[in-house]
């Protein structure tokens, strides 16, 4: 017991203690410095990062983009920005930073594969809102399911489109992006196309005049277009004319139901039959028999 408390009174000493003190002025003396050096590159990014962002924010203002991938694009800057200011200020304070990078590198795979589907829809999101395969107001079909309307709201995640029917469907954006999409108000001018069945006892070049002078009478076809009449085919029991018309896309479904009355119409009174699907039975006397 003597010899362990003569053993501690000796670490314990005058020369020891000052040792101990020395070391410790001097970690304390180079993690001050480090400190001071940390909290001045603090000030100086911060106040950098702040410019930059402000010199960003014009420009997304003077550009084409949809405001809300201006505002995601700031804001993923400004993480990044502050995200290599922090790995700055930790080397600088003598903390490992790759400790730290992979315990966010961990991080972030958790996370990714936690909500899988739903960064699937957000990288979606962001790539129809910076290449804009349609826009707001735009009139669309998808493949997917077949979904077509007008596009009413385009969010990073979900796309809301209003049906013909009055009914609001709410699309994945990662859907969207993986799949074809048609649409149909991109340019401003549609081609308007219908069929007309005529018997092969009508005139056929009666009919087709009939038909090129409705589409000529009628209001909000374009004449400097290419619209024709013409035999599309000749079928078991019709001669199927096809008919093209060129309108505005604002005109198209307007028009198109209009051209469709009045080529029956216009039939009619010229006396040309449009035939339909009829079945003759023959009945066998001597099998009846």
């Amino acid at each position: 017991m003597n010899v362990l408390l003569f053993q501690t009174a000796q670490i314990f000493t005058k020369a020891n203690w000052e040792k101990v003190l020395k070391s410790v002025a001097t970690w304390c003396l180079g993690f001050g410095k480090n400190l001071l050096i940390a909290i001045i590159v603090l000030v100086v990014g911060n106040k950098l990062i702040k410019c930059l962002l402000k010199f960003i924010g014009k420009a997304n203002e003077k550009s084409k983009l949809e405001p809300i991938v201006t505002k995601f694009l700031s804001s993923l800057i400004k993480f990044g920005l502050y995200g290599v200011l922090a790995i700055v200020i930790i080397g600088i304070l003598g903390i490992p930073a790759s400790s730290f990078i992979a315990v966010l590198s961990a991080a972030g795979l958790t996370i990714g594969l936690a909500f899988q589907g739903s960064l699937s829809n957000f990288a979606g999101g962001v790539l129809i809102l910076l290449f804009k395969p349609f826009k707001i107001g735009d009139f669309v079909k998808e493949d997917v399911h077949g979904n077509e309307g007008l596009v009413e709201g385009i969010d990073l995640f979900y796309t809301r489109m209003r049906t013909f029917d009055n009914k609001m469907v709410i699309i994945p954006n990662g859907s969207l992006a993986n799949t074809s999409i048609t649409n149909y108000t991109a340019n401003n001018k549609r081609r308007i196309e219908i069929k007309v069945g005529i018997s092969y006892d009508s005139d056929m070049k009666r009919a087709k005049d009939i038909l090129m002078n409705v589409i000529n009478s009628q209001d909000g076809i374009l004449k400097n277009e290419d619209n024709k009449v013409y035999v599309d085919a000749l079928e078991e029991s019709q001669i199927t004319i096809g008919t093209m018309a060129w309108v505005m896309t604002d005109d198209y479904w307007k028009i198109k139901w209009e051209l469709t009355e009045k080529f029956k119409n216009a039939l009619d009174d010229a006396g040309i039959e449009i035939p339909f699907n009829q079945l003759s039975v023959t009945i066998n006397e001597k099998q009846r028999k």
